[in-house]
């Protein structure tokens, strides 16, 4: 499952760009915000997805802004409802390999305080209505914390209220590898992480290994998110330890007395290693 951010669709050059991370990731579910686009057809939607076995539902822009659309594979969940306001649109379905049922929200959040706080309440409204598999993703439009952000302005309360949001809905966070910031500002001066998946227990329990990655962002101010159920393998372990050693009486202070030994060197692989070598010769 992936989505990608700030898409701009009627740049030719975005428009194969994202169709080519499709062919590439092969999603199951596929969602984008801020379109920038009036109603899709489905030969459309065919050419972005890259074959016929779809469904799709989407808002479409207001002005010169917004636009949501949601994308699945109809060989992998059936979905038998829809829904949606000016904040997100969600699908309900059931996973065609376990049966299970999922809800998936795609979500662009305003920028304004009050349609902050009513987007919050109405996918709290949402989340309460079923106590089922939930995963929301998308531009959340707000940050958790301070170091979210990087030149830009910090409002605590917002962060607070947000991560209430998170906790009162036993929403779990799944962390987000190859960047520290989903969002660039046009000039490159100012950095946010505003784009997130939230799950809850019920989803995580659905998949053996959910990861993320954080893809180069290349066209857009955004950058595109993949959300994988595998194992990222990350190559050989950078050393090995044999678990007897652990039972043997007094190693614990023999770790100890090597630790403590002070190093002498500016990198801190090397003081490590060296520290290694001392409870390799005190053994």
């Amino acid at each position: 499952m992936n989505y990608g951010e700030q898409i701009g669709f009627v740049v030719e050059g975005k428009l194969g760009w994202v169709k080519e991370l499709c062919r590439i990731e092969r999603p199951f579910i596929a969602a984008f915000q801020e379109t920038k686009c009036h109603l899709v057809s489905d030969q459309w939607v065919e050419l972005l997805w890259g074959n016929n076995n779809f469904g799709y539902i989407q808002k479409e822009v207001v002005g010169n802004s917004g636009g949501l659309l949601l994308i699945w594979d109809t060989c992998c969940i059936e979905v038998v409802d829809a829904m949606g306001n000016e904040f997100f649109l969600a699908i309900r379905g059931k996973w065609k390999s376990s049966g299970q049922e999922s809800f998936i929200v795609n979500i662009y959040g305003p920028h304004d305080d009050c349609s902050k706080k009513a987007m919050l309440d109405s996918l709290e409204n949402l989340l309460s209505a079923n106590d089922s598999a939930w995963l929301l993703c998308g531009d959340f439009n707000e940050v958790r914390v301070r170091s979210d952000r990087l030149n830009c302005k910090f409002l605590q309360y917002r962060a607070t209220r947000f991560n209430m949001f998170i906790s009162n809905n036993c929403l779990i966070e799944i962390p987000i590898s190859g960047r520290q910031f989903t969002r660039v500002s046009e000039d490159g001066s100012k950095f946010s992480k505003l784009d997130r998946f939230l799950v809850t227990e019920n989803f995580l329990n659905l998949w053996e290994d959910l990861s993320i990655i954080a893809l180069d962002r290349k066209l857009s101010d955004h950058c595109p998110l993949v959300l994988r159920d595998k194992i990222i393998d990350y190559g050989p372990k950078p050393f090995k330890v044999f678990d007897a050693w652990l039972d043997h009486d007094g190693v614990d202070q023999i770790i100890y007395e090597a630790w403590v030994v002070p190093v002498r060197g500016y990198r801190k692989d090397c003081n490590f290693q060296d520290k290694l070598k001392k409870c390799e010769n005190q053994s």
